[in-house]
C-alpha cells in the first residue's frame, strides 16, 4: 500500500443511497471522492456545509442545485457552496462522477 497512490480498493467505500457507490481519498484538507450511480438511482434531496465540486466522467443526470435544474452530460461540472440543497437522478445508463469536498467530510473517511 502506498500513501501517494492509493488504489480503489484501499480507499473508503459506502453506498449513501440505492445504487449509488462512494470511494474516498482524502488529505488534510480536501476529499476525491469517485461515484457510481447505477440507472435511475437518485441521490436525494441535502445539504452539508462543505464546499463540492465535480465533473461527470460517464453517462447522463440531472442535477438540481439550489433549486435549478439542468441535464448534465460528460465532461459537464457543478459547483455547489455550503449549506445549499441539492439532488441528483441518473437517467437510463451508469453514470460515473469525480466530487472534490474541502473541508473533509468525516462521515466518507
Amino acid at each position: 500500500m502506498s500513501f501517494y497512490f492509493p488504489t480503489k480498493d484501499e480507499c473508503s467505500q459506502h453506498n449513501i443511497f440505492p445504487g449509488v457507490n462512494i470511494w474516498t481519498c482524502s488529505v488534510d484538507k480536501m476529499m476525491l471522492s469517485y461515484v457510481e450511480l447505477a440507472p435511475h438511482s437518485i441521490v436525494a434531496e441535502h445539504s452539508h456545509p462543505h464546499e463540492q465540486v465535480g465533473i461527470l466522467l460517464e453517462g447522463r443526470a440531472i442535477f438540481t442545485i439550489g433549486g435549478e435544474e439542468k441535464l448534465l452530460s460528460k465532461g459537464d461540472m457543478w459547483r455547489i457552496p455550503g449549506n445549499v440543497k441539492h439532488r441528483v437522478v441518473a437517467l437510463e445508463e451508469p453514470v460515473k462522477a469525480l466530487d472534490i469536498f474541502t473541508p473533509i467530510r468525516d462521515d466518507y473517511r
